[in-house]
C-alpha cells in the first residue's frame, strides 16, 4: 500500500506493521473461541446426602431368590434360596480362617425362651425374630437395633404350644416384612418401620389348640403358611396362601378330610377319605403342616411336608388302620391354584409320631 507523504521504505514499513496487528487480532480471537470463558458461579444439582446414604429396606422378589448365588452376602429367604439347602457359597470363613474368628457385637433379645429363627439379610440389614413372635430388625454391621414389634401374643396361649413359644423366622418382601405369630395371626410391616400395614387371622377355630411356630414363605406375590397344634389336640392341618399386597385368602389346602357328611372344601379329600376309619374328624386329625414349606420355581409348585396323626394312637383316631391319607406325607400342589399335582406317603399308617416335615430340601 503507498502512501502520499511517505516514501516507499516508510509504507513498507507501515505495510508490516498492519499485517501483525491483523495476525494477532485474528489469534487472540481463535485463542478466545478454543478457549471458551469458564463461569465460576454455575450452580451445581443439590445432592441429598442422606438418601444416598439411606439403605434399601428388604425389596426381595422371586427372581432374586432364585438367582440368590449372584449375591452371596445376602440370605433372601428362609432356606437362602428356594432350594432350602441351606448353604452359604462364602468362603472367607475356613479351616485356616476360623482361629481368627472373634465377637464383633451381640444383641440381648430379652428373653430366656428358645431362640430358633433364621434370619433374614438383605443390604446389610438383618430381620430375625425372637420368643412370643417378635421381630427385630437390626444393623449387621454394628448389631445397633433399627426397629423392634411385638404383636403381643398373649400369654395364655403357650398352653397350645408343644414345644416352647419360639418362632422359626420371618419372609421379606418388596419393601414388605411378613411375620406369623403363635397365636395364628399374619402380619404384614413396612420393612423400613415396623410399621403395621394389616392383620388377618389364619386360624379356622381359635378355641382348638392351633399355633404358629414357622416361618412363612413367598414367592410370586402369594405368601404360604401352614400352622402346628397335632400334639395337642384336637386339629386339622392345612395350609393357606395369601395375596402379599391385599392379605386376600386365594387358597387353602386341607392335608386331612373333615367330616364326610358335609361337603369337602376340595377333591383330593374325596380319595383321602377312604384310608380314614371311624370318627377321625371329632378328634381333629392331625396333619399340620408347621415348617416345611418348599416353593419349586421350576415347576411352580408348593412342597408340604405333612405332620403327624391326632390322636397318635391309630386304634383311637382310626380303627381298624388305613393309610390316613396325606399324613406324613410329602404333598406337591400348583401354587397358583393349590390343587394338588402327586404326594408320597413317608409313614403309612403312623401310630409312631413320625413326620413327613423334617426340612425339604430341593435339588
Amino acid at each position: 500500500m503507498n502512501h502520499p507523504t511517505l516514501d516507499s521504505k516508510g509504507a513498507a514499513t507501515i505495510n508490516i506493521i498492519l499485517i501483525l496487528v491483523i495476525f494477532f487480532s485474528v489469534l487472540i480471537q481463535t485463542s478466545n473461541i478454543n478457549k471458551p470463558e469458564v463461569k465460576k458461579d454455575i450452580p451445581l444439582p443439590s445432592i441429598n446426602k442422606t438418601a444416598i446414604k439411606e439403605r434399601v429396606f428388604g425389596d426381595i422378589n422371586t427372581q432374586r431368590i432364585i438367582n440368590a448365588d449372584k449375591e452371596p452376602q445376602n440370605w433372601l429367604s428362609h432356606g437362602r434360596d428356594y432350594n432350602e439347602q441351606r448353604y452359604s457359597p462364602l468362603n472367607k470363613i475356613n479351616k485356616n480362617t476360623i482361629n481368627k474368628l472373634e465377637l464383633e457385637w451381640s444383641i440381648d433379645m430379652d428373653t430366656t425362651r428358645g431362640l430358633e429363627a433364621t434370619p433374614i439379610v438383605d443390604n446389610g440389614i438383618m430381620f430375625v425374630t425372637s420368643a412370643w413372635s417378635i421381630i427385630y430388625a437390626i444393623d449387621a454391621k454394628t448389631g445397633k437395633s433399627l426397629w423392634v414389634y411385638d404383636p403381643e401374643v398373649p400369654k395364655v396361649w403357650s398352653k397350645k404350644a408343644c414345644c416352647d413359644v419360639v418362632n422359626r423366622g420371618a419372609a421379606v418382601w418388596k419393601g414388605f416384612v411378613f411375620l406369623a405369630t403363635l397365636d395364628g395371626r399374619l402380619l404384614k410391616l413396612k420393612a423400613k418401620s415396623g410399621e403395621v400395614v394389616w392383620e388377618i387371622n389364619t386360624i379356622i377355630d381359635r378355641e382348638l389348640d392351633y399355633t404358629i411356630t414357622g416361618a412363612p414363605r413367598i414367592a410370586n406375590n402369594k405368601i404360604f403358611i401352614g400352622n402346628g397344634g397335632a400334639d395337642m389336640g384336637g386339629v386339622r392341618g392345612y395350609v393357606s396362601a395369601y395375596d402379599t399386597e391385599s392379605g386376600n385368602l386365594i387358597w387353602r389346602f386341607y392335608t386331612i378330610p373333615g367330616d364326610p357328611s358335609k361337603p369337602f372344601e376340595h377333591e383330593e379329600l374325596n380319595e383321602a377319605a377312604k384310608s380314614w376309619n371311624g370318627q377321625w374328624w371329632l378328634m381333629g386329625g392331625g396333619g399340620t403342616v408347621w415348617n416345611s414349606i418348599v416353593y419349586d420355581p421350576d415347576f411352580n409348585q408348593v412342597y408340604l411336608g405333612t405332620g403327624n396323626g391326632q390322636p397318635w394312637n391309630i386304634e383311637i383316631r382310626s380303627p381298624g388302620g388305613g393309610d390316613n391319607l396325606y399324613l406324613s406325607s410329602i404333598v406337591a400342589l400348583d401354587a397358583d391354584s393349590g390343587e394338588m399335582k402327586w404326594y408320597y406317603q413317608t409313614t403309612p399308617e403312623d401310630k409312631w409320631d413320625y413326620h413327613g416335615y423334617s426340612r425339604h430340601h430341593a435339588s
